[in-house]
């Protein structure tokens, strides 16, 4: 658990940190906050006006168990504030343009010079080194440059980006676990460190496989629709009563699916039996299994598959996803009711840790909701002085 740790955060992936305990103060803008507020709709308003905006789910998705402050960095008091609270905290991450930062005095050097220990990580498009670190970037340019984009979609079809910002969430994992690894260090030292994460990196990191095709074996990849490279069968079918996906990784498994579909015999035809032998005749396998298929109930045939050891499942819609009796028995929904009445629902940290889970203590803040509280907090402001900096126009406070 991180009960003790501090973090000053912008990006949403300080939510992880914020799940096990870390105190994350969200820096904001005050009178605008953090962008994703505005993208909607939808939008969750108040339970007096269900159309009035609110927060859009954007946001809400990812702001959990966070403190808002709402502080102006273009002010000469609001940068002294930061510099102050970075002197208290173990983490900072931001995710600034390269240099963005530094023209304010808030940059790693400087916070370093004041807090020796700090964990400091910026998280851009492009990286703070190289030909295009001055580039903004986002996910879907990342998607795009990285080359996702060339292997996602249907063969004869224009390149597709992932239905989420998959490198987005990506990119805020690999920046977890790296501060989660400058923090021991850190721990153990005295001595902090900075840590560049960018988004193409891991976009580029994120094709596993499909680079070392292209590195070890100088194979360029191409989009496939839903079929594996080199797996088969391995790909969606329509069944009787909807698409289905059978993914077959092993031999034993290839004829455990062609026992429950009839056709035993395919499983050891010499043309089938093998996975080397099933890719080199992968049109022919791929027929003989969806014309079975066809003729079934698929979730019928998902059972038995699942029964007999093949892996197989349904291709659900989100709210097939949210009826499904796996939501409660994993506890995968957690709702927060706010102090107005209005419910928040949050799709919980997957993990499962035995000793030290996941803690849900707050729903998402409001734009400054925190401001007062936290800087009495971190660095015992007294209220005189918090009233003359919300006068003064350098912090502001949600109503």
């Amino acid at each position: 658990m991180l009960d003790l740790s501090r973090v000053l955060a912008g990006p949403w992936c300080t939510q992880i940190l914020a799940d096990f305990g870390a105190d994350v103060l969200k820096i904001e803008l005050p009178g605008r906050g953090d962008d994703t507020r505005a993208w909607g709709p939808p939008f969750v308003g108040s339970p007096d006006d269900p159309d009035a905006l609110g927060e859009s789910a954007y946001y809400l998705s990812c702001n959990r168990n966070k403190r808002s402050a709402a502080i102006d960095i273009a002010h000469a008091e609001g940068r002294a504030l930061l510099l102050r609270l970075a002197a208290e905290a173990d983490i900072v991450v931001e995710n600034f343009k390269v240099g963005g930062l530094a023209k304010y005095g808030l940059d790693y050097p400087t916070f370093a010079a004041i807090n020796p220990r700090l964990v400091y990580c910026s998280i851009t498009g492009f990286g703070q080194t190289g030909p295009y670190a001055d580039r903004a970037g986002y996910d879907f340019v990342a998607q795009a440059m990285g080359g996702f984009m060339s292997i996602t979609g249907e063969a004869d079809g224009p390149p597709l980006r992932a239905g989420v910002a998959s490198c987005d969430l990506a990119t805020g994992m690999y920046a977890t676990v790296s501060i989660m690894m400058a923090l021991r260090h850190a721990e153990a030292t005295g001595v902090g460190q900075h840590i560049d994460v960018a988004l193409l990196d891991t976009q580029i990191a994120m094709l596993a496989n499909q680079s070392l095709n292209w590195l070890a074996g100088g194979v360029t990849p191409g989009r496939m629709g839903n079929r594996h490279p080199t797996i088969v069968p391995y790909t969606t079918f329509d069944a009787a009563d909807g698409t289905i996906v059978i993914a077959v990784g092993n031999d034993g498994q290839f004829r455990a699916l062609c026992t429950e579909l009839g056709i035993a015999e395919l499983g050891t035809d010499p043309r089938f039996a093998t996975s080397r032998a099933r890719l080199a005749n992968r049109d022919a396998i791929e027929a003989e299994v969806q014309a079975r298929v066809g003729i079934l109930d698929g979730a019928a045939l998902i059972e038995r598959l699942s029964a007999c050891g093949v892996p197989a499942g349904p291709v659900n819609s989100i709210p097939q996803v949210f009826a499904d009796p796996v939501i409660a028995a994993r506890g995968t929904v957690h709702n927060f009711e706010r102090d107005d009445g209005v419910v928040i629902p949050s799709v919980a940290f997957p993990g499962k840790l035995s000793a030290t889970p996941a803690d849900y203590r707050a729903p998402p803040p409001f734009l400054g909701q925190h401001t007062r509280e936290a800087l009495s907090d971190w660095l015992t402001i007294d209220d005189a002085a918090l009233d003359s900096l919300v006068a003064a126009g350098v912090i502001a406070q949600h109503d």
